[in-house]
């Protein structure tokens, strides 16, 4: 099975993420990844969706996309060609002894602590998928309290953007 990333170019209206989600669920396919928010023009938003599938549901996923009214333009966002990005807040319990071996985990990764209680440190890391799945691995042996993502975000390389 193959992943693609695609960037989406919306309008930004009301009911925009529900009209393209729900293109997904009426035929089946899975989003595994997520996030939208507004671009550098308050008119439009970008979606960016990992999805996974074999070549004929990844054809059929941008074709179906494009019959969106709302959607303005696809770009697919190719390994090389473009960077993307993931956020990853981790709530872990530790000991005044365990803290310092997550907070220098932490600093290998250059990852932030941006929370400390007596009994928890709160961690951000950002960075490609390998390296929030590297940085949760290592945390191994230590009771993770609460964690979230963000799922991937990214642009194309260079000046200008392109399908």
């Amino acid at each position: 099975m193959k992943k693609m990333v695609l960037s989406l170019l919306v309008d930004n209206t009301s009911g925009v993420l529900s009209r393209v989600s729900g293109m997904f669920s009426r035929r089946g396919y899975n989003i595994d990844s997520l996030s939208v928010g507004v671009t550098e023009n308050p008119r439009y938003s970008r979606m960016t969706v990992a999805v996974s599938g074999d070549d004929r549901i990844l054809s059929q996923i941008k074709k179906q996309l494009l019959k969106l009214e709302d959607v303005c333009e696809i770009t697919e966002l190719k390994d090389g060609e473009s960077v993307c990005r993931e956020l990853l807040l981790v709530k872990i319990k530790a000991s005044l002894e365990e803290r310092q071996q997550i907070i220098s985990l932490t600093d290998v990764f250059r990852a932030k602590v941006v929370d400390v209680s007596t009994d928890s440190v709160m961690i951000e890391i950002t960075g490609n998928v390998n390296k929030i799945e590297a940085f949760i691995s290592l945390l191994d042996g230590f009771e993770i309290s609460e964690m979230v993502r963000t799922g991937l975000t990214g642009l194309t390389r260079g000046a200008v953007s392109g399908n």
